[in-house]
């Protein structure tokens, strides 16, 4: 018989009258009638085309065919429970599995899921994911992630839908000790720059007015958190989204430099819609975005 074709509640119901030997102890524990489970077995025994209980005065006696069979049938009951049971684990209330880029797990998000003061029995799985996370639509599917954080204009693909963690605006920052070097724009014209994918010096110093000696020269790094760890180190200047260096311009290990740049794109928690609708997902993104209007 195809798998698709198994009559998995009639096997059931069969399970429990042969347990109790007694169609009306099997309804009690079923909570369904002693006929319902009469017309069960009636169905399963003309479907498998064998007689499974002989039906005699006072009770039911099994077949030697239905004896035979229980044992596989009670195993594979089991087996289909535990498979049940890692689905669910996977998506239990106490676990949590977050897609973000690097940068922004170690500058945003693990300070954040700190503060909150998970317990013990709290479990956070957090999966690196691109640069800008824009291949979240795949990730969720092939990693089991329950929320993710990407960068953008807002969410490209259709299958998601996403909340906005802040307006967003790049800022300059230097190492703190730096600040007082520079005073103005212009003061940053022969200053080593930090670069990252997807950032470009050359609008900032058009819209302030002023002019780098080599705008291709300085360091090259990964991501924003690099970006960001280089400046405090002391290389030079980098341009950053302030939602991931508040936390290093709190702590003094950088300082901002000028007026910042308002930007289209922004940081966005999102999640496929029936993500959404876990309890676990909603609770989480509320208490970060709680925590985001805190810094």
């Amino acid at each position: 018989m195809k798998r698709t074709l198994l009559p998995l509640n009639a096997l059931r119901v069969f399970d429990a009258a042969a347990r109790h030997l007694s169609f009306t102890k099997a309804a009690d524990e079923l909570h369904v009638t002693p006929a319902a489970v009469g017309q069960q077995i009636r169905t399963l025994e003309e479907t498998l085309g064998v007689v499974l209980f002989r039906r005699l005065t006072r009770n039911l006696e099994l077949t030697p065919e239905a004896e035979r069979a229980l044992p596989a049938l009670r195993e594979g009951f089991t087996q289909i429970e535990s498979a049940v049971d890692a689905m669910q684990a996977g998506q239990a209330d106490k676990v949590l599995t977050i897609g973000a880029p690097r940068a922004v797990i170690a500058k945003w998000l693990a300070p954040r899921l700190a503060r909150l003061g998970a317990s013990a029995e709290d479990r956070f799985i957090l999966v690196p994911t691109d640069e800008t996370g824009s291949g979240a639509a795949r990730d969720f599917s092939s990693t089991n992630m329950d929320l993710a954080i990407i960068w953008g204009a807002m969410p490209a693909e259709e299958e998601l839908s996403g909340k906005r963690i802040a307006a967003e605006e790049l800022v300059l920052v230097v190492a703190a000790d730096q600040r007082d070097s520079y005073g103005r724009p212009a003061d940053l014209g022969e200053a080593p720059l930090i670069h990252y994918p997807g950032h470009s010096w050359q609008e900032w110093f058009d819209a302030a007015g002023a002019s780098h000696a080599d705008l291709d020269g300085g360091l090259s790094v990964a991501d924003w958190g690099l970006a960001i760890d280089a400046a405090a180190a002391g290389y030079g200047a980098a341009r950053v989204p302030r939602t991931l260096v508040s936390g290093d311009l709190a702590a003094g290990r950088v300082a901002a430099l000028f007026e910042p740049t308002p930007c289209d794109e922004a940081f966005w928690l999102v999640a496929p819609p029936q993500s959404w609708r876990q309890p676990k997902v909603k609770a989480m993104v509320d208490a970060l975005m709680d925590e985001t209007g805190k810094s």
